[in-house]
């Protein structure tokens, strides 16, 4: 089981934490965790992208001139791709990118980064994150101590006001609960941050 230090917001020291293999050390597998990024990003498409064919655009249906004798091309109609404001050939159209993935392999996927995240030394585990009031110097001030450096990842166990409105407002710093992650998140945010608590919840979910 990998072992890993234990910090108060203050960056001190308090403990270590024996952290379970099946989710924090496993081999990581890159095949599936790209196959659930791409499923998270296709999923998250609004897919509104629309254009009008030749039967939607406005203009007559009749003939703009005869077939023969005028000495220049053959046209059938005006609302022809080939003509101003005339309609478009195979443009896109509403439709839903969203596809579905092996239950199985978004909690491979998962299990994968997070053994990343400790292999990498990307993983700060603290005791408790809590503030007693809603100030982003708080957070500042705990991540700095923490040396939380470049874009980082908040786990939280469950819903904590004064910690989630204290980072909204920190460029490159997220929040989010443990029944709420996902692969982009996590490969996003460089360093991922976890309470003792977030840690408990998420082996007890993906055990």
């Amino acid at each position: 089981m990998p072992k890993i230090d234990v910090y108060n917001i203050e960056g001190k020291k308090v403990s270590d934490i024996e952290l379970k293999d099946e989710i924090f050390g496993i081999k990581p597998n890159e095949k599936v965790v790209h196959s659930v990024l791409v499923n998270y990003m296709a999923n998250q498409r609004q897919g509104t992208a629309s254009t009008k064919t030749r039967a939607e655009v406005s203009g007559g249906g009749r003939k703009p001139w005869k077939q023969k004798g005028t000495g220049r091309a053959r046209q059938g109609s005006i609302r022809a791709p080939q003509w101003y404001k005339g309609g478009i050939a195979l443009g896109p159209k509403p439709r839903d990118y969203s596809y579905t993935v092996n239950k199985k392999e978004k909690r491979l996927a998962i299990k994968s980064v997070l053994s990343s995240k400790v292999l990498e030394n990307n993983l700060i585990v603290v005791d408790s994150l809590s503030f007693k009031e809603i100030k982003t110097k708080n957070m500042v001030n705990a991540l700095d101590a923490l040396k939380a450096e470049g874009k980082t990842l908040i786990v939280l166990p469950e819903r904590n006001e004064n910690v989630q409105k204290s980072a909204r407002n920190i460029q490159g710093v997220k929040t989010s609960l443990v029944n709420t992650i996902n692969v982009y998140d996590l490969l996003k945010y460089n360093k991922l941050i976890l309470t003792v608590d977030s840690v408990k919840n998420l082996e007890e979910v993906y055990a």
